[in-house]
């Protein structure tokens, strides 16, 4: 316990940690500055150790197996919290240091996706029972960052139609025109786009849970003669587009493929065509992904830096046209679906198990604090061969938007 308790001595000064070992004695740290209280049960003498070496990873791990329990009514979120607001103290101590430099070393490798890897990754996440998603996500099943214009008011609904509505008024999309979807999830995207514009979506992905789901999905929209959903590795599709579009899907690429990504998007667009990317990123300076979720949540996957993202596109000569970035609106998603998953937690524990559940729930509070006190956030760029492709104003935005909005009022 004395390697373990010197680093909680050290990191903690905002809040309180009361951590009962195994044999019952209750160690006390922080309380220093005001914050979180929390108590905890490590029931296993070997997390002492663990947990002085990557508390990241074993924190999450000890939590699913039940040997570290917390106490006094505190939830994970609570415990998660307490870490979130002291995460200066602990990135700074020396043996945290130097896990953080092994995982940068080794992150090529943890991020490889090469054709075949990079689908038995996605699988390995979204080929889980779509009933689960069901528990937590909006009626149309959008597994992306929502926008949220009242954030303390509107639903998750509303937040996700918002997003919809804002993502296709920088598309300047017609009837006829073509767009390719690169990472389609449930169709949700695609069936918008088809039903609201007329164009024509080719929608590639390489879960076939979520394909199958997704051509229902557009079955009962009336729109399945204008969507096609193609079980595909996005270096696979062919052809050439009006529009390219990717929503949630460059955090899967992996920093050793951005140039193959970005040159696939050159290829696929027309010469006046351009590409709409919507992902997670980082505020900070490169970095790697967390262990647990790179471990148990997202394989392969990383959420780059701007300054990695935009090395990429000059690798590749592609005009970035515009940028915007969102930060809460990430975090306000999250909570939602963390506060869903927790109302219908029996129902997903029928689905899988108690140890699946609370392995979801740090996942989902963990994704949640790190959009909250983190560098996470969430960019979307427009992306062209032309430097004329996009217009020059951003009024054409605007002016679809509140187009929308205001059909949207009177249909309601």
């Amino acid at each position: 316990m004395r390697l373990l308790s010197n680093l909680l001595r050290r990191f903690i000064r905002q809040g309180t940690l009361r951590v009962r070992d195994a044999e019952g004695k209750v160690h006390v740290f922080g309380g220093f500055l005001p914050g979180p209280d929390v108590a905890i049960h490590l029931h296993d003498r070997k997390l002492y150790t663990m947990l002085f070496i990557n508390p990241e990873l074993y924190a999450g791990e000890a939590y699913m197996d039940g040997r570290l329990t917390l106490e006094d009514g505190a939830a994970i979120h609570d415990f998660l919290l307490l870490f979130s607001v002291n995460r200066a103290g602990l990135y700074s101590y020396g043996s945290q240091k130097l896990m953080r430099r092994v995982w940068r070393g080794l992150r090529r490798w943890h991020q490889a996706n090469p054709i075949g890897l990079a689908a038995a990754h996605a699988r390995h996440h979204y080929d889980i029972s779509t009933e689960l998603y069901r528990l937590f996500l909006d009626d149309q099943m959008q597994y992306s960052c929502a926008y949220f214009r009242d954030p303390e008011h509107e639903t998750l609904e509303q937040a996700q139609r918002n997003k919809l509505i804002h993502a296709t008024s920088k598309l300047q999309l017609k009837p006829g025109m073509t767009v390719a979807e690169i990472g389609s999830g449930w169709g949700g995207f695609a069936i918008h786009l088809a039903r609201e514009t007329g164009a024509h979506v080719t929608a590639v992905n390489v879960s076939p849970e979520q394909i199958k789901a997704a051509r229902v999905h557009a079955e009962a929209a009336g729109v399945s003669d204008r969507v096609t959903f193609c079980e595909l590795d996005y270096r696979q599709l062919t052809g050439q587009f009006d529009r390219v579009v990717s929503v949630g899907m460059m955090e899967h690429v992996g920093i050793g493929h951005f140039d193959e990504y970005f040159l696939k998007i050159r290829e696929l667009l027309t010469a006046d065509g351009y590409a709409f990317i919507h992902c997670i990123g980082r505020m900070s300076q490169p970095g790697t992904t967390g262990p647990f979720i790179r471990k148990y949540i997202f394989p392969g996957a990383y959420v780059p830096a701007l300054s990695e993202t935009f090395a990429a596109t000059e690798r590749c000569g592609l005009w970035c046209s515009d940028v915007e970035v969102l930060r809460l609106h990430y975090r306000y998603t999250v909570k939602q679906w963390r506060e869903r998953f927790a109302k219908n937690r029996a129902r997903a524990a029928a689905i899988y198990d108690e140890r699946f559940c609370r392995m979801w729930e740090f996942y989902l509070a963990a994704v949640e604090l790190e959009f909250l006190h983190g560098s996470h956030m969430v960019f979307q760029i427009l992306l062209s061969t032309k430097r004329d492709a996009v217009p020059i104003t951003r009024d054409f935005m605007i002016d679809f938007e509140r187009a929308a909005w205001a059909r949207a009022q009177t249909a309601g």
